[in-house]
């Protein structure tokens, strides 16, 4: 079995094949983002932290989904643009991806097995809120919802899971930051 991300390939969002082999030593903000959810605005928190760490080998890495209400519904380009008109992006994005489900890209699978519970916030009721619509997990493993973030260190391991409404800014994200980019 493989014990880091660096044995996953993705293509980026204009297509070009990438190997995560090429971000080894470097600390990863892997995220399941879209465009038409509440959580969008998360983008601007997600490119900030990106600038503010990228000088010390941290990179955010995004991979649109369309597998929670149907939020992320635009091409490859439609996506791109958007995320450069409204927030700005300029950290890396990859081409839409099944992150939960049949189908699912090898990289998420690898993810949500070798972490399979993320943190919350204290007294979080965003799982809940979720239930209320009818809307649950089919495995306890399964990525919640749109903007899910797992940490990669420097070695290519998963050392950190946070659920959608764990914000990029949050000192629990940019605390474990800080300390993968110490090691």
């Amino acid at each position: 079995m493989t014990k880091n991300v660096y044995g996953f390939s993705a293509k980026q969002i204009n297509g070009s094949a990438v190997k995560l082999a090429d971000y080894e030593g470097k600390v990863l903000l892997v995220v399941n983002v879209a465009s038409k959810c509440g959580l969008t605005p998360q983008y601007d928190a997600l490119e900030k932290i990106h600038e503010r760490y990228h000088d010390q080998g941290f990179e955010v890495l995004g991979f649109p989904a369309n597998e929670f209400g149907a939020q992320e519904p635009g091409t490859n380009a439609e996506i791109q643009e958007f995320c450069r008109a409204n927030f700005g992006v300029k950290f890396p994005m990859f081409e839409k991806v099944v992150v939960k489900g049949e189908g699912q890209h090898p990289l998420f699978n690898f993810l949500t097995t070798t972490l399979p519970t993320a943190t919350s916030p204290q007294g979080s009721a965003f799982e809940e809120k979720l239930k209320g619509y009818g809307i649950t997990r089919t495995t306890r493993t399964d990525i919640l919802w749109n903007f899910e973030k797992f940490l990669i260190n420097r070695k290519g391991e998963v050392v950190g899971r946070f659920n959608p409404d764990v914000t990029p800014e949050d000192t629990t994200i940019t605390n474990a930051i800080e300390d993968a980019l110490k090691s």
